[in-house]
C-alpha cells in the first residue's frame, strides 16, 4: 500500500476520532472532574474497543446482524440506555473535584463498552471500511493499525483539554454547570441512536 493511499485513511481517521461524539464528552468531562493520568485508562479502552469493533464487523459481525434484524434494536435501545445513564450520572455530580488519590474515573473496560454502544463509532467504521478497505482483510487490517494511534492521540486530546478546563472550574459550582451541559450534549447525542 502507497502513502498516497494511507493518507486519505489517516486524514479520515482523524476527523472520525476527533469530532465530538458520546466518548469525546467523556474524555472531556473525565479531565475537568479527575487527574488526567486517572483517564488515560478509558482512552485506552475506547480506543482498543473501536479497533475490536472495527475488526469484528471486517470479520463480518455486520452478516450476522442482517441475519438477526432484531438484535440491531436491542443494541440500538441498549446505546440510548447506557448513554442515558452515564448522562445522568454526570447531571448528578456534585461538583466537587477529586484528588489526586481519588478514585472514581472512567475506566478502561467502560470505554471498551461505549464504543460497542457508540452511534459514531458504528457509522465511523461502517463508513471507513467500506469506503477504504474493499472488503479485504489485509486492508482492514492496515486501517485499524493506521486508527489506533489516531484514535487514541484524538482521545487523549480530548482528556487534555478537559484538564486544562479543570483550572477554571475549581468553584464547585461552575463544574456543576459544565457537567449539566456536557450530561446534556451526552443526552442529546441518543438522537442518533433514535432516528437510526
Amino acid at each position: 500500500m502507497t502513502l498516497s493511499a494511507l493518507w486519505p485513511m489517516a486524514v479520515f481517521a482523524l476527523a472520525a476520532s476527533i469530532s465530538p461524539g458520546p466518548v469525546n464528552l467523556v474524555c472531556l468531562s473525565s479531565g475537568t472532574r479527575f487527574p488526567a493520568a486517572q483517564g488515560l485508562g478509558f482512552v485506552t479502552g475506547a480506543t482498543l474497543g473501536f479497533i475490536a469493533l472495527m475488526l469484528a464487523l471486517c470479520l463480518g459481525l455486520h452478516n450476522l446482524l442482517m441475519l438477526l434484524p432484531a438484535f440491531e434494536g436491542v443494541l440500538r435501545w441498549s446505546g440510548v440506555a447506557f448513554l442515558l445513564y452515564l448522562s445522568l450520572q454526570l447531571a448528578l455530580a456534585d461538583g466537587r473535584l477529586a484528588g489526586d488519590a481519588g478514585g472514581g474515573a472512567p475506566g478502561f473496560l467502560l470505554g471498551v463498552a461505549m464504543q460497542w454502544l457508540n452511534p459514531k463509532a458504528w457509522l465511523a467504521i461502517v463508513a471507513g471500511v467500506g469506503a477504504y478497505t474493499g472488503g479485504q482483510l489485509s486492508q482492514a487490517l492496515v486501517f485499524a493499525a493506521l486508527y489506533l494511534p489516531i484514535c487514541w492521540l484524538s482521545l487523549a486530546s480530548w482528556l487534555c483539554a478537559g484538564a486544562w478546563l479543570r483550572r477554571y472550574v475549581q468553584r464547585p459550582a461552575v463544574l456543576v454547570a459544565v457537567n449539566r451541559v456536557l450530561a446534556t450534549l451526552l443526552a442529546a447525542s441518543c438522537l442518533y441512536l433514535i432516528a437510526g
